[in-house]
């Protein structure tokens, strides 16, 4: 193999490193289990969700899971891009999701939105991790992806805290 075969093979499709192509996929993949398993649950409490503000907050979560269900593509074809691999299945994302789950029959509004509004600052925290995994081997288009994201993020926990009545 010529050195310049073996320097092409040894780098990943944008010249990150062999080891931050790893660490960063890796932190993607954390990531896009996270979201998937944010958008299964916000989807859950949307299907779920009763009282008196039904319709309010039956809109305000189909308009949260939709702007979540939007990073899924971006986080996956980042992954992609860089030269790593993704989820392959909801077996997948179970073995890398580190928010939980909710699996209760009857779930009360404020307990919903609660979650949800916890779940959005947990994954906000994750981000901000990924962020400077990313800033420290230099990959700045994904550190500008994840800005984004964790402004949308905490844009959903401040609707949901506002709703909720705790500041």
């Amino acid at each position: 193999m010529t050195q310049r075969a073996a320097t092409k093979k040894s780098q990943s499709p944008i010249d990150l490193s062999p080891e931050a192509v790893s660490k960063i996929s890796a932190e993607l993949r954390e990531l896009l289990a996270d979201v998937f398993s944010l958008y299964v649950k916000t989807k859950n409490f949307h299907w779920h969700i009763a009282g008196p503000h039904f319709r309010d907050y039956h809109l305000l979560l189909d308009e949260q899971a939709g702007q979540i269900f939007a990073m899924t593509d971006d986080i996956a074809e980042r992954t992609r891009k860089i030269g790593g691999a993704t989820l392959r299945s909801i077996g997948d994302v179970a073995r890398h999701q580190r928010l939980t789950d909710n699996d209760e029959e009857t779930v009360d509004p404020d307990t919903m939105l609660s979650e949800l509004r916890d779940d959005n600052l947990q994954l906000a925290r994750f981000l901000r991790s990924a962020h400077e995994l990313c800033a420290a081997h230099n990959d700045v288009a994904t550190t500008s992806l994840i800005e984004t994201w964790i402004d949308e993020t905490e844009r959903r926990a401040w609707f949901l805290r506002e709703i909720i009545g705790q500041a």
